[in-house]
């Protein structure tokens, strides 16, 4: 591999963290800005869908969560994990993004999954630097979630895209469809959680998506 790393390490920590998710809703951003506590807390939560193909017996999708995405493996509460991370953003002053690879403009059956061209785009801009040196007038706050979206597009990823409602109804589809789904994703966040809250700071549950 003519670009490979040996021996494969660096003399720096990340300047960039990148929490992954694959939402088969169609209800979170392609790319979002997370404040240190929606870090901390959609770290603790370990959100994915589960599609089918992935595993036996999954026909429809499934919203799973694992702590830190790998609950199995944690010995402590997930909360001192997720202390962990946030003191070392706030130490080495690093930003991070939450990356949906997951359905645009519906859910899995009538959306459609996010472009792979899109997702490398979207990893591009944190790498190069294009989101951090967005203004913060150029991000808006998703209802209910909280998550901050771009306003425009970015590099060759539409605006639409970037904005799941605006992607639903781009497709044919209702805002109140929309709102109905986000609304049942964040009652799934809101009941995973509630395992965790009783270690967690008032501004780290606070930080998970909130009903209207």
């Amino acid at each position: 591999i003519p670009n490979a790393r040996i021996p494969a390490k660096v003399e720096h920590h990340p300047k960039q963290i990148i929490l992954l998710t694959c939402d088969a809703f169609g209800v979170l951003p392609p790319i979002s800005k997370l404040t240190k506590d929606q870090v901390m807390y959609h770290f603790i939560s370990g959100y994915t869908a589960k599609v089918a193909g992935t595993e036996e017996g999954v026909k429809e999708p499934e919203a799973t969560f694992s702590a830190c995405f790998g609950a199995p493996f944690l010995v402590w509460h997930p909360y001192v994990y997720a202390e962990m991370l946030a003191a070392k953003l706030d130490k080495y002053g690093a930003s991070a993004y939450l990356v949906n690879t997951g359905w645009v403009g519906g859910p899995y059956g009538s959306g459609k999954r996010c472009s792979l061209k899109y997702t490398r785009q979207l990893i591009d801009a944190i790498h190069d630097g294009t989101l951090a040196n967005l203004p913060d007038s150029e991000w808006e706050e998703m209802p209910v979630f909280g998550l901050l979206m771009p306003k425009d597009g970015i590099k060759d990823v539409p605006r639409e895209i970037l904005r799941p409602e605006d992607a639903w109804k781009q497709s044919g589809k209702s805002a109140e469809e929309f709102k109905k789904t986000a609304a049942m994703l964040a009652g799934l966040f809101q009941k995973n959680f509630k395992d965790f809250a009783d270690k967690c700071s008032p501004a780290v549950r606070d930080a998970g998506p909130r009903q209207q």
